[in-house]
């Protein structure tokens, strides 16, 4: 009577495929799927076996034993097909037990090796990026490079009053310095027009005042958050390859899309974003003059258009920089898992493995 296929004595049957000989289990790398060598992990198990066999005795020793297991459970075998108990006892005794507990101490090693509050870091990253990249555009906006653009470029409002360019670029100079530094408020109630008098009321040297603390503070915060996200990217840099790139790529995205939902609220309505804005940051009434305050003449409804484009176009850029940058690429991918495997070897080797 012909022998089932699946009841073949153990020389019979065919290896398994060779893929499966050398499957990688996967470990924790953020936003990228990392692998473990596998033929590291497995020449590890099978030093670990000669180890324990005497000389001579390596994977010829563990072949002459599956060749007798296959040899008795042939001669267990009774006429009538059936198998003997020791045959059962055999097969229980294979190679699947030690896949599994190979398959569970790389399981702790990925959960040892995964970095704390990751998923955290990861979002903390995607808000900084927002902030960091509009906190510069205000800071490049606000400086008298700018200043002489607007007051020199075709098109650009003219004084009804009577400054000319030349006294708008001196005295809105003097502007931007106050809010920029910590000068006292003389610095800007002190200053006297070409008739002697006193160019900036004491509202409006008031208004500035807040305008300074309030632009410095956010700055200050910005820079303090930036730091920290630094800070964050080297860690996951050196513990989840991967995982800081993809944090930054989904926070350009973000970018963009807050920049479009701003652009989209200021055309829609300017003045009841301009109004809205100002609400959130100053009392009411300390921010509204005439059109013959110097601030107005200084700075007209034009200027804020304009300085709103500016920061919006330069954080945009910033936005499209960091996403080229970290766009998850083949190239990227294959760096980040070589990285992995790198530190992960460095760590089998300092533990004597």
């Amino acid at each position: 009577m012909a022998t089932p296929s699946n009841d073949k004595a153990p020389w019979q049957q065919a290896d398994p495929p060779a893929d499966e000989q050398r499957r990688e289990e996967p470990v924790w790398t953020g936003l990228l799927p990392a692998v473990v060598p596998a033929e590291t992990s497995r020449d590890g198990d099978r030093d670990a076996a000669h180890a324990g066999a005497p000389d001579g005795e390596g994977d010829d020793g563990r072949a002459g034993e599956r060749r007798g297991a296959g040899q008795r459970g042939a001669t267990g075998r009774t006429g009538g097909g059936s198998r003997a108990v020791g045959a059962d006892e055999a097969a229980g005794e294979e190679d699947p037990d030690e896949e599994a507990r190979r398959r569970a101490a790389l399981r702790r090693d990925a959960l040892a090796d995964e970095p704390r509050l990751p998923r955290l870091q990861q979002v903390f990253l995607v808000l900084v990026l927002p902030l960091a990249l509009l906190a510069a555009a205000v800071r490049v906006v606000a400086t008298p490079l700018f200043l002489w653009a607007e007051y020199h470029r075709p098109g650009f409002p003219a004084d009804s009053y009577g400054f000319s360019t030349e006294e708008r670029m001196v005295f809105g100079s003097y502007g931007l310095d106050y809010v920029m530094n910590w000068a006292p408020p003389g610095f800007l109630g002190g200053l006297r027009g070409a008739d002697g008098a006193q160019l900036f009321l004491g509202s409006e040297v008031a208004h500035m005042t807040d305008v300074k603390i309030v632009l410095q503070s956010a700055l200050a915060v910005v820079a303090v958050l930036a730091l920290l996200g630094i800070v964050s990217c080297l860690y996951l840099r050196a513990k989840a390859p991967g995982a800081a790139s993809g944090a930054l790529f989904f926070g350009s995205w973000l970018t963009v899309a807050l920049l479009v939902a701003l652009a989209v609220a200021a055309v829609l309505g300017w003045q009841q974003f301009f109004t809205l804005f100002h609400s959130l940051f100053f009392a009411d009434g300390s921010w509204t003059f005439r059109a013959s305050d110097t601030l107005i003449r200084l700075y007209p409804t034009q200027f804020w258009i304009d300085a709103a484009i500016a920061v919006a176009g330069l954080a945009l850029l910033g936005a499209l920089a960091v996403m080229t940058a970290t766009w998850p690429t083949a190239f990227r991918r294959h760096r980040a898992l070589e990285r992995v495997r790198r530190r992960q070897e460095l760590k089998r080797r300092l533990a004597g493995r």
